[in-house]
């Protein structure tokens, strides 16, 4: 919950035409629901404009939501499901998450799913254990394509906002884990397929050792993007 409309538009006239080529990268920015709009009109080729959440009916009444047919009419390509945040402070759940994925496929906007287990689960040794329980339900119901054009983000909640950060060798053994049970249940040509990051107290001093490790592909970044020239510096960072 970050940026005025103006604030926003600063942030997207200094990016737009200094972000190496999607050849490269692929770099995104999901902001919130206000400034979409101006963003996806400036956003510029090698950028794309992604919501943060959204609702997994078309319409209803359900008050202060937004739905995915909103999303697509306004040209934004990614969606951000299941972020931590949104599971801890706003109850969704699994099962909700599924539904949303199979909206945003329904309506071609590329998912970013968050999955990611709290610092008691990891001391107590139930990471593997909590990441497949949030596959297996997030991912009900999907196929072996669908899930070659998922991206899955893994940001472990105790990660998040606190400066600690897991190491490249945490990072990359627990997303070597998930692409390990989503070729369990898809087929390892899917798990090959789909992308998945890291997010939890990425920045620039340590971003390229993250993206040095070879289970991670990209990288999931809160506070340390809000600044135009450090969000510039990181994704020339994830060329690297």
């Amino acid at each position: 919950m970050f940026k005025t409309r103006d604030e926003a538009l600063k942030f997207i006239f200094y990016v737009s035409n200094k972000l190496p080529s999607k050849d490269k990268v692929d770099s995104v920015v999901c902001a919130q629901f206000t400034v979409l709009r101006c963003l996806v009109k400036r956003q510029g080729d090698n950028l794309r404009i992604g919501a943060q959440n959204m609702h997994f009916l078309d319409e209803g009444a359900f008050t202060g939501e937004i739905s995915a047919p909103m999303l697509k009419a306004i040209d934004v390509s990614y969606v951000i499901i299941g972020h931590s945040e949104r599971r801890a402070m706003f109850n969704e759940t699994d099962e909700t998450i599924n539904k949303k994925l199979h909206q945003a496929f329904e309506y071609e906007l590329t998912p970013i799913l968050c999955v990611g287990e709290s610092l008691e689960e990891r001391e107590s040794g139930r990471t593997e254990e909590v990441l497949s329980k949030q596959l297996e339900i997030n991912l009900q119901g999907f196929f072996e394509d669908q899930v070659k054009e998922l991206v899955i983000a893994y940001e472990p909640i105790w990660a998040i906002g606190t400066g600690r950060t897991a190491t490249s060798e945490v990072a990359n053994e627990t997303c070597g884990f998930i692409r390990r049970k989503v070729a369990e249940m898809f087929g390892q040509d899917a798990a090959d397929a789909l992308r998945i990051q890291y997010g939890g107290s990425v920045k620039l001093s340590n971003i390229e050792e993250l993206m040095s490790m070879p289970e991670i592909d990209g990288a999931l970044i809160g506070g340390a993007s809000l600044n135009p020239e450090d969000f510039v510096k990181l994704v020339e960072a994830a060329v690297k």
